[in-house]
């Protein structure tokens, strides 16, 4: 359960603001996107390897 403490003086959109982003770290809604539909596990492990190949890539080509 996720509790936002809406401070004095405080905008109802800026405790929003919050709220949301305390939800997106979650990550409910990522696991319920990627459990509408089964994906087979060797489809799953190859998605994972483009995605580490991609981000470590994108690390390389920050260092020069």
């Amino acid at each position: 359960m996720i509790i936002v403490n809406v401070k004095d003086n405080e905008s109802v959109d800026r405790a929003l603001k919050r709220f949301k982003k305390k939800f997106e770290r979650t990550g409910v809604l990522k696991e319920l996107r990627s459990r509408t539909y089964f994906e087979k596990p060797s489809v799953a492990k190859r998605k994972q390897k483009e995605r580490a190949a991609y981000k470590q890539k994108l690390f390389a080509d920050q260092n020069y």
